[in-house]
């Protein structure tokens, strides 16, 4: 007599069961819990960063400026080296009508003396800052992650070498050197001309001068992962040392390369403004920020407005790359919270 009555409450609990929801995450549930790769993890911080999102965003907007310059100039404002001297009171030099000039037609006013676009002159502006930047940055952190990871896996004598080498760059005085180079390179080098040259000297210079910073951090993250399990894993399956480098150190230092080089692009852009404000950089008449500043000083007493759009192009440009570049060393913390 008990044993239907036991049947039927079986039967009652395992529908009760199956009516029931699913608990999250266990089979049956049609979603079942994926795992996350560490740059799932860092993108799902970075997003919850609002102010490393802002920058980000000020960052690839003056990108796309830099690339569209051209397009941007050609609809808003007119050719960045073109003279408008009836913008310019004949007397004292200074700019037609209030605020520097400004108008629909010149929508930063114009320069003081020469009566150039300083609106055009801020756009082409950024070409040359980001170029420069940029291009600084990609060479000091691939020679700085060769000769560090080199430095960092090998040990000895390398070590000792390029360590020695890095003391030497980094006790370098970097603004002297570019300055006596910059005064003694020709007109014509390489295929380039005129500001080419200059930007090619400035590139190879602030990189190689940079190298070192990037070289000392991959150096340090290379002594702390050669004797990891995997690494001497791999060794004991008879991987050589170049495949050791490429597939099992090289991977775990990008986070590190990542956040520095997010961090160095700022640093370069102040070191192109100083170098061309000091007369080290472009030539003139090409647009650069840094040479912008140098002719509102002397130029202050005539317009003390023109050296605020230039100051403000570098400083909201390297404010921008800060603060994406702190997100972005938050984001890549593994200590951070999840």
């Amino acid at each position: 007599m008990t044993a239907p009555l036991h049947e039927t409450s079986a039967a009652e609990s395992t529908a009760a069961v199956d009516g029931a929801p699913d608990a999250p995450g266990t089979p049956g549930t049609g979603k079942a819990i994926e795992g996350r790769s560490p740059w799932q993890i860092a993108w799902t911080r970075l997003k919850r960063d609002k102010l490393a999102l802002a920058g980000g965003f000020v960052v690839v907007f003056l990108i796309l400026v830099a690339i569209f310059a051209p397009v941007i100039v050609g609809l808003l404002g007119h050719p960045p080296d073109e003279f408008h001297e009836d913008q310019i009171d004949p007397l004292f030099g200074t700019p037609i009508g209030s605020f520097g000039g400004m108008s629909s037609e010149f929508l930063l006013g114009v320069e003081p003396v020469n009566g150039r676009d300083v609106f055009s002159r801020i756009v082409y502006g950024a070409r040359i800052s980001l170029l420069v930047a940029c291009l600084a940055a990609l060479f000091a952190v691939f020679l700085g992650t060769v000769l560090g990871i080199v430095a960092g896996y090998f040990g000895g004598w390398v070590d000792a070498a390029v360590s020695r080498v890095m003391d030497v760059m980094l006790a370098f005085p970097q603004l002297l050197f570019t300055i006596a180079l910059v005064s003694v390179l020709p007109n014509e080098l390489l295929g380039l001309d005129g500001s080419g040259v200059r930007i090619a000297a400035l590139v190879l210079v602030i990189g190689f001068f940079g190298w070192p910073y990037v070289g000392r951090i991959v150096r340090g993250q290379t002594l702390s992962l050669r004797n990891r399990e995997y690494v001497e894993a791999a060794q004991s399956l008879g991987a050589g040392r170049l495949y050791i480098l490429r597939k099992e150190l090289l991977p775990n230092l990008i986070a590190p390369i990542t956040v520095y080089a997010t961090l160095m692009i700022p640093t370069n852009i102040l070191t192109e403004a100083a170098l061309s404000f000091l007369g080290a950089g472009v030539k003139p008449p090409t647009a650069s920020w840094g040479q912008m500043l140098s002719t509102a000083i002397t130029t202050y007493e005539a317009d003390p407005l023109f050296m605020v759009f230039p100051g403000l192009a570098i400083f909201i440009t390297v404010l921008a790359f800060n603060l994406f570049g702190d997100g972005v060393r938050d984001a890549l913390d593994p200590k951070g919270s999840r």
